[in-house]
């Protein structure tokens, strides 16, 4: 009876019995579930499998109708069979929903090896067909005809190798597909239906197009009775989107199917692919998959005559039996054959890019190598002259043309002395040429392992052991303790049992070759790896024991499975030694005490050993050498459990590096590949959180550098003070680094380069592996480049907690020390010691050595000089940044953290707490909306933040304008015909920047009242409940805070931030602190909050609902209604600048306006300043001058607060004004100093160079034949035999014209006269120079060589008279410029070609 079934009776009403079906809910060895529902059920009868329904009802209603006729005389009631064939009965009913609901998945996939007619089955080989012809040999002649006809000799055996590997079952792990390409009419389908007929049952027909779809969902459906071939007879892949699900298919990868109104399921299928084309298969480029994986056939033309045609392939039916032995030996005689098979034919029939390479062969084969510049205007002509429709551009073309070249290098030094960037080299001619499969010979195995026929050591070692001979049964022939001989006693060459030590092990490999038998040579391969012991061989000859003492522990507790067909045997109790000796080699028997696999693979790790990661890393690696465990699996394993228990033991670990590395070994594995890539993807690479920073053995600081270069690593560190000397660390040993982050460690930029550097030192890092590392953090920008751990290892870093304008690079921070005196540091508040720490490290150095070259030794304390320059910078640094590092210490006692965390997490911490989503609580809105209903919570906060805004219903100025006739009143402001389309915002007809709003009127104004609105970007967010009320009350403390403690107003501020600040305001009062010094740690914390909020990436504070900044766009939309209003009541506005507003001859009444129009909208306005006179060029850049106090006074009867610090005084806003020669030539008549002539010039990329070729001769007319030369050779008009001699020569000669000087990415320069040795300043990129912005036409001198030198007198002011020219000329525009400057001229200029109606009328 089936296994899943019972028979059951039921008495439903008297002298009734019926006999029914019960569903046994257990796993089935008769029935199979997939995508729950039934799959299949076994027919005893058939000795088959079936995935007909219909068949599992017949199976079940035959087993009823037995049990009725069987117990017939057993009931004197009327009988009722309920059978499943009758739906009245509900049966079919309970058997869809056993099926359905009350059974999960169980099931092997059927019919994953051919069935001969003459082939013996049972249930385990899970066959529900056969094919109609035995496996035997036959007369073949009618095949032999027609593939004769049809095919070459090499093609034919492509065919007959593909069906050979079919019929073997090897086709199931053979990662290959077969296309036979051809014009209609040539033999294709012939083919396809030869292949058809000998498989059928076990073929199904697929849609390629489907499969190259990247769309459609249901490709694989055509897979679902997991065939063992498929067959396309007019494909077409000339087209397809997307390669994956091919290559997936064909490498028989686990792949997710979707069967329509069935539940998805997973599948490995082990189909081989045959498809019949017209049209190349597209190859996209030169990794492609589908390259090794596609094995092409074309046909020799040739045909058979109708008549013939049609008698042969009627005959050929016949041969079936005999064409499937013909094909298999085919396959037997060579299944490497086409491991290495590259389709040239379909390469040059579908990649253009291989059809170019193929076009330059001879070239790239003689020269064996080449540039990129001169292959790209090689591929350039090719696309030309044969009008390849869509060429690759310069980025594809450079990483394609690396499929085609074995070496790529940035830059490489030729045999003739020549340096050249971007060199291929080392062409590989393999790809084009043919070889023929059989004729390659594999290398020769290398082992320790030689088996003769000689004495075994084996038997002098067990010689007084128990021994006895084999029975005829081939068992031992009396037990153990009846024994009487020893080994020494018998022939060892007949089969015969011994016993041996406990600890004695055999491993036993039985590995099978493409036959199914035991290969001696895959034994001999795999046993070779192991460690040189005694060997035997087999009594098969084909298998091989290796012989070994087992000293780590109890042999008992070790597993009996190594890997798949290699067995670890050992003998307690009473089992014994079964060996016949024939052939074994001379070793001893060796010791092994690890790498053997436990039972239950409960091996055991010292957590010692993995107490740090740098102890994860080493026990990885030396799993990864194999060290440990001599097998991939058993290593992998190791790996697996190391890492688990490095995670569930809590440890702060990040190997995220090593992921390719394991990857990379788990794929090498022979046999278990599958299942080591498999346990990749469990493998947990770091943990949940990441460590944090610890106390350090001491409180003195250290600042740290380092330099990284292929071949050099150096680390300089100094303690703080100037009396303290710099330390240098050159390639020191990871230990050297484990000492050195003891201490409070201070960089610059640290975190996002030297901290990494660092700790992949102390992780065994090589010098060149550093320097590759360095290079994918800042060429490559790789962000899988860092370690998280390593954020943790300095103290703090400066670069991170500058505040926004001192984020800075180090050397502008270095130009800006150095042109400060020690009286302008004085007067900034620093002591005498800080004025010379600071001016010790003002002295900005260039290396001036390439930095991804390998350093001579003769320069490394050069590199270390460089490096001393730096430490001592970083230390002036940090003393110059003082009142920013006195705010983070605020901030991370604050947020509870550390000063190592960054800003953004800091503030993020101290508003936000530890909750890790807040968004859940964020307020989100259209602008352009009115607000009807707010809840509860949040009305009442607003009611209290901003009490203005929230006492009458708001109803918008433009609706106003729409006149109307009827009330909004929102309860909320709104911003009425507001859109955000697009990325671009409008309103009111005007264009609205995503960061806010800057719009100005050019021209001049006087009595101009500037008026700002104090943090406009905080209130909007408060305004809004932006981060809802618990968190948006937080912020509001930080920025209501901040003025609170401006005005001292002690008392408001100890409830802020439940009472977290009231420590802080203890030492202000104590004097311990500076006031502003709180104030400006809780405006760093202010700013960061408004960066997050806009931010890209992901973070607490951003809310992704906020597609339109709506901070920044709240605080715009109100500018420009604000801006409306004041037109309306007759005033102008002359600019709006995000925040402010500039009104000319403002009265009291249009400024009491704004300041009471802003608090509808929850906005403060200050009036800031006023200035007496102003000229504005555009929307960020103006001239004005102060308003004296007098004039302010009598104007409003008070005094703006810029105007009682500076009143007179003249302001630049915007580089052409605040140019410092500019500004003291036009407007203050200050006197010049010498750091009013430097310039400081920086570059994002390439470098900066000093051409000093004052005394070298003019090379312009031949850099202008060069050009000429280039521009012709690039249109083809000259070939590369003309080309390369004379660009040869007119290099040589321009070179003499040129003597470039290395500065480095910034540098600050002073223009000079002719005659002293001044330099043309270039951007050097790519190999090309180009002039440096703003520095052309003039001669440069670094600024610190000019004063050294003195040749202040030297100076070129022609620079900067033409700055002084360009200012009064800009000026000139709008009015009288020496009027405007004197004062006392008062209209409003305005330039003549301004429009009529003035902006935001």
């Amino acid at each position: 009876m089936l296994d899943f079934l019972m028979i059951a009776t039921r008495s439903p009403k008297r002298g009734v019995v019926e006999i029914y079906p019960k569903f046994i809910i257990k796993k089935s060895d008769d029935l199979m579930i997939r995508g729950g529902d039934f799959y299949a059920i076994w027919d005893d009868t058939r000795q088959l499998w079936s995935t007909d329904e219909q068949d599992a009802t017949r199976l079940i209603d035959n087993e009823l109708r037995k049990f009725a006729e069987e117990n017939k005389a057993n009931y004197s009631d009327s009988v009722k069979v309920l059978y499943m064939w009758d739906a009245e009965t509900g049966m079919i009913d309970r058997w869809h929903k056993y099926c359905q609901k009350q059974l999960r998945d169980s099931f092997h996939m059927l019919d994953e090896k051919l069935i001969f007619s003459n082939t013996e089955t049972n249930k385990k080989d899970y066959a529900s067909k056969r094919l109609s012809y035995p496996l035997e040999p036959c007369d073949i002649s009618a095949y032999d005809k027609l593939m004769s006809t049809l095919y070459s000799e090499e093609e034919r055996q492509k065919i007959e190798w593909a069906i050979g590997a079919i019929i073997t079952g090897d086709s199931v792990h053979i990662q290959k597909f077969m296309v036979l390409y051809g014009a209609a009419g040539t033999g294709k389908s012939t083919v396809l239906d030869i292949i058809m007929q000998l498989f059928e049952g076990y073929y199904s027909v697929f849609d390629a197009k489907a499969l190259g779809s990247a769309t459609n969902s249901f490709a694989l459906e055509a897979f679902k009775t997991n065939p063992l071939v498929a067959i396309q007879h007019d494909g077409d892949l000339s087209k397809i989107e997307d390669n994956t699900r091919i290559n997936s298919l064909v490498s028989h990868e686990l792949m997710t199917v979707n069967e329509k109104f069935k539940s998805t399921y997973s599948n490995r299928f082990k189909c081989f692919l045959f498809m019949g084309t017209n049209k190349p298969v597209k190859i996209t480029d030169g990794k492609s998959g589908l390259i090794r994986r596609l094995i092409d056939v074309s046909p020799s033309g040739n045909k058979l005559s109708p008549t013939e045609y049609k008698t042969t392939t009627n005959a050929v039916k016949f041969e079936l039996g005999g064409i499937a032995c013909h094909c298999r030996d085919v396959y037997l005689a060579d299944p490497d054959r086409y491991d290495n098979y590259i389709p040239v034919n379909m390469l040059g029939a579908s990649n253009d890019f291989y059809n170019f390479v193929m076009d330059s062969y001879h070239v790239f084969k003689k020269n064996n190598g080449v540039t990129l510049k001169v292959a790209w205007e090689m591929y350039q002509t090719y696309c030309d002259e044969a009008r390849v429709p869509y060429p690759q551009s310069r980025r594809s073309f450079k990483e394609e043309l690396k499929n085609y070249f074995w070496n790529y290098s940035d830059r490489v030094a030729l045999e003739d002395g020549s340096r050249v960037r971007s060199y291929y080299e080392g062409f590989r001619t393999d790809i084009f040429e043919k070889s023929n499969p059989s004729e390659e010979i594999g290398a020769q195995l290398e082992t320790w392992i030689e088996f003769k026929r000689q004495h075994s050591l084996l038997d002098d070692a067990l010689s007084e052991y128990p021994a006895q001979y084999a029975s005829d049964a081939g068992i031992p022939q009396c037990k153990w303790s009846m024994c009487k001989t020893t080994l020494k006693d018998i022939d060892t060459a007949k089969l015969h049992f011994t016993k041996v030590p406990e600890n004695h092990i055999v491993i036993d490999f039985d590995i099978k070759g493409a036959d199914g038998n035991k290969s001696f040579e895959k034994n001999l391969e795999a046993a070779s790896k192991w460690p040189a012991t005694y060997a035997e061989l087999s009594k098969s000859g084909a298998g091989i024991h290796l012989h070994y003492i087992y000293a780590g522990g109890d042999v008992s507790k070790l597993s009996r499975i190594y890997d798949e067909n290699i067995e670890i045997k050992v003998f307690t109790g009473d089992s014994s030694l079964r060996r016949k000796v024939t052939l074994c080699n001379n070793l001893p028997i060796a010791n092994i005490s690890s790498g053997l696999p436990l039972k239950g693979d409960t091996k055991l790790l010292n957590k010692e050993v993995i107490k740090s990661e740098k102890g994860l890393r080493t026990m990885i690696h030396r799993n990864m050498m194999k060290e440990i465990h001599p097998g991939t699996k058993p290593s992998m394993d190791f790996i697996y459990k190391i890492l688990e228990d490095a995670y569930t033991s809590g440890l702060k670990y990040d190997v995220s590096d090593l992921y390719n590395d394991i990857v990379a070994f788990a794929a090498n594995s022979t046999n278990q590949a599958e299942y080591c890539l498999t346990l990749v993807d469990k493998m947990h690479f770091k943990s949940d959180e990441p460590s944090e920073s610890i106390d350090s053995k001491s409180d003195k600081l250290i600042f740290y550098d380092c330099e990284v270069f292929p071949n050099l690593f150096i680390v300089n560190w100094k303690l703080r003070g100037k009396e303290n000397p710099v330390i240098r660390m050159i390639n020191p040993t990871s230990s050297q680094i484990e000492e050195l982050i003891e201490y409070k460690l201070v960089g610059f930029n640290c975190r996002n380069y030297d901290n990494h550097m660092l700790y992949a030192r102390m992780m065994g890092y090589s010098n060149e592996e550093l320097f590759k590392l360095s290079q994918k953090i800042i060429v490559e920008k790789d962000k899988n480049a860092f370690f998280r751990e390593a954020y943790n290892l300095s103290y703090t870093d400066i670069y991170d907690f500058a505040s926004a304008a001192n984020k800075k690079s180090l050397k502008k921070l270095e130009i800006e020390m150095s042109n400060l005196t020690p009286d302008d540091l004085k007067h900034k508040g620093f002591s005498d010691d800080e004025i010379a720490l600071i001016k010790a490290g003002s002295h900005h150095q260039e290396l001036g050595l390439p930095w991804d070259k390998p350093v001579p030794e003769n320069l490394w304390i050069k590199v270390a000089e460089y490096c001393d320059n730096d430490v001592i910078a970083t230390e002036a640094t940090f003393t110059y940044l003082k009142a920013d590092w006195t705010a983070r210490q605020i901030l991370a006692d604050l947020a509870e953290m550390t000063v190592n965390n960054s800003t953004n997490s800091l503030s993020t911490r101290i508003i936000f707490g530890k909750n890790k989503k807040p968004q859940n609580e964020f307020n989100y809105r259209d602008l352009s909306k009115p607000v009807f209903d707010l809840d509860k919570d949040v009305e009442n906060f607003l009611k209290e933040a901003c009490p203005v805004m929230m006492s009458q219903p708001f109803n918008s100025p433009a609706d106003e304008e729409d006149d109307l006739p009827f009330k909004i009143n929102s309860k909320l402001p709104y911003f009425p015909g507001y859109k955000f389309e697009f990325g671009k915002s409008t309103y009111r007809d005007i264009k609205v920047g995503e960061g806010g709003l800057a719009k100005g009127v050019p021209g001049i104004y006087y009595m101009c009242a500037l008026l700002d609105i104090a943090s406009m970007h905080p209130h909007s967010a408060i305004a809004e409940c932006l981060f809802g009320v618990q968190f948006t009350k937080a912020y509001r403390d930080i920025v209501e805070g901040r003025v609170s403690i401006k005005h001292e107003a002690w008392d408001e501020v100890n409830n802020m931030l439940d009472g977290k600040l009231t420590r802080h305001i203890q030492k202000v009062i104590n004097g311990e602190m500076e006031a502003g010094d709180l104030a400006n740690a809780l405006k760093t914390a202010i700013n960061a909050v408004y960066g997050l909020t806009s931010a890209k990436f992901d973070n607490p504070f951003r809310d992704p609902r906020n597609k339109d900044n709506i901070v920044a766009k709240r605080g715009a939309l109100f500018m420009i209604d604000l801006s409306n209003e004041v037109l309306k009541r007759g005033f102008q506005v002359a600019h709006i600048k995000t925040d402010s507003i500039k009104i000319p001859n403002a009265t009291p009444e249009i400024i009491q306006f704004v300041m009471d129009f802003g608090q509808k909208y929850g906005y403060t306005f200050e009036h800031e300043a006023t200035y007496e006179r102003m000229c504005l060029v555009n929307d960020s850049v103006y001239i004005a001058k102060y308003a004296d106090e007098e004039v302010c006074m009598k104007q409003y009867g008070y005094v703006p607060g810029n105007n009682r610090k500076h009143p007179g005084e003249w302001t630049a806003t915007g580089t052409q004004f605040a140019v410092p020669y500019v500004f003291k030539t036009l407007f203050t008549q200050e006197p010049l100093e010498f750091k009013d002539m430097c310039e400081t010039f920086s570059v994002s990329k390439g470098d900066l160079y000093l051409d000093m070729n004052e005394d070298l001769p003019d090379v312009s007319d031949y850099e202008k034949q060069m050009d000429k030369l280039e521009t012709a050779y690039k249109e083809g008009k000259i070939s590369d035999i003309l080309f390369e001699p004379e660009a040869m020569k007119l290099k040589e000669e321009i070179k003499k014209g040129h003597a470039l000087h290395y500065i480095g990415r910034v540098g600050q320069f002073t223009p000079v006269k002719a005659g002293i040795n001044g330099g043309i300043l270039y951007r050097v990129s790519d190999g090309k120079a180009y002039a440096a912005g703003g520095s052309k036409g003039y001669r440069w001198m670094e600024s610190e060589m000019v004063k050294t030198l003195e040749l202040e007198d030297s100076i070129d002011r022609t620079f900067y008279n033409k700055l002084v020219d360009d200012a009064v000329d800009t000026i000139s525009k709008y009015g009288n410029f020496d009027m405007f400057v004197s004062g006392g001229v008062d209209f409003i200029s305005v330039p003549e070609n301004a429009p009529e109606e003035m902006p935001f009328a």
